[in-house]
C-alpha cells in the first residue's frame, strides 16, 4: 500500500502511525513484519516517541545541529543537508506485527521525516506474514 504525505515545511516530522496501522489491518496479516519504506533521498522514516510534542521538535533541532545547512557542500541543488539527514535517519523501518497490529512500545510512533520540503511524498508499506 502506498501512502501519500504532503509536507508544508522544509524540515517536518509527520506521525504516520495510523496510516501504517490501517495498511496492516487491510493486509489481513495477523503475525509477521511490516516494512515502511521511503523512496526519497531527502526524507526518512523513524520510530520514536509521540506522547510529547517536544520530542519531534528536539529531533529536528538535534539533526539541524549535527548537519548544518550552511556547510560548504559541493552538491549544487542546495539540499545536501537533507541528503545527510536522510542518510542518518534511514529510509526504512521494519516493525513486528502481532495479532494484526504493529508491535510498538507504549510511547512509540512511526514518523515520516521530511528534510527538503514542502513536497508531496510517497511511503510504501509492505506487510509480510510470518512463515507457517
Amino acid at each position: 500500500m502506498d501512502l501519500t504525505i504532503t509536507t508544508t515545511e522544509r524540515c517536518q516530522l509527520v506521525d504516520i502511525t495510523a496510516d501504517v496501522r490501517r495498511a496492516v489491518r487491510a493486509s489481513g496479516v495477523r503475525d509477521g513484519l511490516c516494512l515502511v519504506w521511503c523512496p526519497h533521498t531527502t526524507a526518512g522514516i523513524t520510530v520514536n516517541e509521540n506522547a510529547d510534542p517536544d520530542v519531534p521538535a528536539d529531533l529536528k533541532m538535534g539533526l539541524g545541529r549535527v548537519v548544518d545547512a550552511r556547510w560548504p557542500f559541493r552538491h549544487g541543488e542546495g539540499n545536501s543537508d537533507a541528503h545527510l539527514k536522510s542518510t542518518l535517519v534511514g529510509c526504512e523501518r521494519t516493525i513486528a506485527v502481532r495479532g494484526g497490529d504493529l508491535r510498538l512500545g507504549t510511547w512509540q510512533a512511526v514518523w515520516f521525516c521530511e528534510f527538503d520540503g514542502p513536497r508531496n511524498r510517497r511511503v510504501e508499506v509492505t506487510v509480510l506474514p510470518a512463515p507457517a
